[in-house]
């Protein structure tokens, strides 16, 4: 997506996704940028409970381009991909 990105991240019990994300972030506007802000204040996150709710958000995440009128099939969207499937429970 041109303004936002869609991650899912997976963490021991004590991780700290913002502390994450705030590093992500940073690292991105300074490669992009040189170190300007680009980002938007905060993050939504979603809890994954189930391998249901994994692929709602999969597909959710999938048909973005289509919803924003970016391609007409989600699979036309050059950047997408699972890097590493999560395992969940």
């Amino acid at each position: 997506m041109p303004d936002h990105i869609h991650l899912f991240v997976s963490g021991a019990l004590n991780f700290d996704l913002g502390f994450l994300i705030r590093g992500l972030k940073r690292i991105v506007a300074a490669a992009i940028t040189g170190g300007r802000g680009i980002w938007q204040r905060g993050f939504v996150d979603h809890v994954i409970r189930n391998s249901e709710s994994y692929s709602q958000k999969w597909d959710y995440v999938r048909e973005n381009p289509v919803r924003a009128s970016l391609v007409l099939r989600a699979d036309e969207r050059p950047f997408q991909g699972e890097v590493v499937r999560i395992e969940h429970r």
